[in-house]
């Protein structure tokens, strides 16, 4: 009986397949999130760089007291209290700054675009974080209905013993013998469930289920075990991959950004010109000039406007332009070294990922073999021990020597699914059981 039919309290309306388990991932997961936040916190700063490219328009209002001594017009001083009201408008403009507004621009867009890309990776690191926790599942509960088969042969054979005894035709050491390999492949058994609630915990754990209670996984259809309508060669995978897993662009767009970054750098020593217009009025009173003109008069004899450019040519900034160059030189030598260990790092996940597979599916057919084998075997030193031609010790390491065929076999098949599922991955095919 499979396992899940065995767990208290299991809900039907709480059982989850793998796409299903990816979905509400890809929603919920909190790295996911971050990296929204990322993505929009990128996507804001290149509105931002698009920006600068306009005209900026500041007002402003003054107020101020003067009290004690002041000039008056006739270039004479005298004690007076005065109040002026000033009104102001300003707004500047780059007209040209040696391409630096263009380049940030162009250099936060690699930014944006590297940022998404680390979005992608955070979705399929989860998927297949997923996937694993998925066939880990499937894997404990396959292992404990081998244990649990063993376990019911064995009870069986305790029955066929104790009548074999009762008819002296077997000694009662050897029914405690039998017994005491019940007893053990009964701790196999409550080990194997522990494993599979286990691996059940892990995954509501990666989901971030707040309740988990009942939570279960539905039995999807396994892919044939052919490993030559499986497996695709390392290098095959490699080349797909290299030109589309999300890491290496994000890597490459790091690589230009940082060439945007050095132009940024080197139009420092460009001239800049900028434009510039302002309006000013302003409303005063003194309490020496008992004729100050109306608030009204005042505003439209007080206006004063400009218009004007203003070309800066740096000559010698204490050196900050040449470090800033010689800076981002830097940067991009090391966003090259990225690059290259992010494509080596993805060389050698997909080696690997290839190399276990094959030898998975070399131990799976190997097992595959074995398992027969010892199963023929184990029904004739069945057939031997009921007969008393040989004794229970002989009988128990025969089981044991088949309990962990089968075991191995199942071990190696769930391991060959997940790799293969990797590479396929790898080279762009969606995860699906």
């Amino acid at each position: 009986m499979a396992l899940r039919l065995l767990t208290v309290a299991q809900a039907q309306d709480n059982v989850w397949s793998l796409s299903e388990c990816i979905d509400h991932a890809l929603s919920n997961n909190i790295q996911i999130k971050q990296q929204e936040l990322n993505a929009e916190y990128q996507e804001n700063t290149l509105e931002q760089n698009k920006s600068d490219r306009l005209p900026n328009l500041n007002a402003g209002i003054s107020q101020s007291f003067g009290f004690g001594r002041s000039l008056q017009l006739d270039n004479t001083y005298i004690n007076s209290t005065s109040s002026n009201t000033g009104f102001s408008l300003n707004s500047n403009m780059v007209i040209w700054q040696g391409g630096q507004i263009n380049n940030s621009i162009k250099q936060q867009e690699f930014e944006l675009k590297s940022s998404l890309e680390n979005l992608q990776k955070a979705k399929d690191d989860i998927t297949i974080e997923l996937a694993q926790a998925y066939l880990e599942i499937l894997f404990a509960e396959e292992l404990y209905n081998v244990d649990t088969a063993q376990l019911s042969q064995t009870l069986a054979q305790i029955e066929r013993s104790e009548k074999l005894v009762e008819a002296g035709k077997l000694s009662e050491g050897a029914l405690l013998e039998i017994k005491a390999q019940a007893a053990r492949e009964n701790l196999a058994v409550v080990n194997a469930e522990n494993s599979y609630k286990m691996a059940l915990l892990n995954l509501a754990q990666i989901l971030e289920l707040e309740d988990y209670t009942g939570f279960d996984i539905e039995q999807p259809m396994l892919p044939e075990m052919q490993a030559e309508h499986s497996l695709l060669t390392a290098k095959a995978v490699y080349e797909q991959a290299v030109d589309n897993r999300p890491e290496v662009k994000s890597a490459e767009y790091k690589l230009e950004s940082s060439n945007a970054q050095l132009k940024v750098a080197k139009s420092g020593r460009i001239p800049s010109l900028t434009a510039s217009a302002s309006f000013y009025d302003q409303y005063y009173t003194s309490s020496t000039n008992t004729s100050n003109a109306a608030f009204g008069q005042q505003l439209q004899d007080n206006q004063r406007s400009s218009i004007g450019v203003n070309l800066n040519i740096p000559i010698f900034n204490r050196n900050q332009n040449t470090t800033n160059i010689q800076n981002a030189e830097i940067q991009i030598e090391s966003r090259k070294l990225d690059l290259e260990a992010t494509k080596k790092e993805l060389r050698r996940q997909i080696e690997q990922a290839y190399i276990n597979a094959l030898a998975s599916f070399e131990r799976y057919n190997a097992n595959m073999v074995a398992v027969e084998s010892m199963e023929e075997s184990f029904r004739h030193m069945e057939q031997k021990f009921d007969l008393g031609r040989v004794n229970s010790v002989e009988y128990s390491d025969a089981k044991t020597n088949l309990a962990k065929a089968q075991s191995d076999l199942v071990q190696a098949k769930y391991e060959f699914i997940f790799r293969s599922k990797i590479l396929d991955f790898y080279h762009g095919t969606p995860i699906v059981l």
